[in-house]
C-alpha cells in the first residue's frame, strides 16, 4: 500500500500490477509503459503469448464478422492490428475508428497501415476508454484487444462502451485471462514471472514493463467475474470463449 504522511486525507487507490497506487496516477503510469514499448509492441505480444496472439486476434475478428458499411470503434487499438484485420475482412468497406490514449501507439499504427496501402477508411483518434470522444449510439461494434485490463476503472469503460453502441450493437473484448488447466497455470506463471521479465530486459531493454504486464494479467478478473461486470454495465447476451485453455478469453455482448 502507498504510505501517506500523517494528516493527509485518505486517497482512493487502484491496482498497478501488484502495487497499489493513487487512482489519479494509474493512467500516466500505464501511458508511460506503452510509450516505452510502442515501437516493439508486436514483439511484446509475441513474448507474452508465445506468438499465439495473432491467432487470437484472427479468432476475434472471425467472431465479430464485420460487414461493409458498419462503423466500428476499436479501443486501445493503437498499433492497428484489429483495424487492419477488419479492413481486410470487409474489403475496406467498413469504417474503423481507432481510439487509443497513447499518441505514440497511434503513430505506430498509422504508419503500419500506410505501409500496407490503407489510406482511407480508418480514423485515428486520441482518447481515453473511460471518456470516449465519440457520440452516443454511433457505433455498430466496439472492440478492444488487450486493453481493458489497463484502464483505471473497468466499470466506467464498460459503461462507455454501451453508451457509444447503437441498439443492437456488438461489444467484443479479447484479453489475457485465467487458465482453467492447473498444470498449464503453473507453467505459465513460471514463464510470466521468471522467464518473461528476463527476456524483456535482454530483448526489449525494459524489464519493468514486462513485469507490470505479467502482474496486470494476474490482477484482472476471471472470465465469469468479468462477464458479470459486462452485464452490470447494461450489456446483454454475454458470452465467453476461452482461448488456449484460458490463457486468453473473448467476451461478447450486445446493446439490447
Amino acid at each position: 500500500m502507498i504510505e501517506k504522511p500523517p494528516g493527509d486525507t485518505p486517497e482512493d487507490t487502484v491496482d498497478f500490477g501488484f502495487r497499489e497506487v493513487p487512482t489519479h496516477e494509474k493512467a500516466p503510469l500505464v501511458r508511460g509503459i506503452f510509450d516505452s514499448v510502442a515501437s516493439r509492441y508486436d514483439l511484446m505480444n509475441d513474448l507474452m503469448s508465445l506468438g499465439v496472439h495473432r491467432l487470437w486476434k484472427a479468432a476475434m475478428v472471425d467472431w465479430l464478422r464485420p460487414r461493409a458499411g458498419q462503423n466500428i470503434l476499436d479501443v486501445a487499438g493503437g498499433t492497428g492490428d484489429i483495424a487492419m484485420r477488419i479492413v481486410e475482412r470487409t474489403d475496406r468497406a467498413a469504417r474503423v475508428t481507432v481510439c487509443d490514449i497513447n499518441q505514440s501507439m497511434l503513430e505506430v499504427g498509422r504508419g503500419r497501415l500506410i505501409d500496407r496501402g490503407v489510406l482511407t477508411g480508418v480514423e485515428w483518434l486520441a482518447g481515453d476508454a473511460e471518456k470516449l470522444p465519440v457520440g452516443d449510439m454511433t457505433m455498430d461494434a466496439y472492440t478492444i484487444a488487450f486493453g481493458i485490463r489497463n484502464v483505471t476503472d473497468i466499470a466506467v469503460a464498460l459503461r462507455e462502451a454501451r453508451r457509444v453502441l447503437k441498439p443492437g450493437g456488438r461489444f467484443l473484448c479479447l484479453e489475457f485471462s485465467h487458465i482453467a488447466l492447473p498444470g498449464l497455470a503453473d507453467l505459465y506463471d513460471a514463464y510470466s514471472f521468471k522467464v518473461l521479465p528476463e527476456i524483456g530486459a535482454r530483448v526489449a531493454g525494459d524489464r519493468a514493463a514486462y513485469e507490470y504486464l505479467a502482474e496486470s494479467i494476474r490482477r484482472f478478473p476471471d472470465q465469469q467475474t468479468f462477464a458479470g461486470m459486462i452485464a452490470d454495465a447494461g450489456l446483454g447476451q454475454v458470452k465467453v470463449r476461452d482461448l488456449s485453455g484460458g490463457v486468453a478469453a473473448l467476451h461478447s455482448a450486445w446493446r439490447i
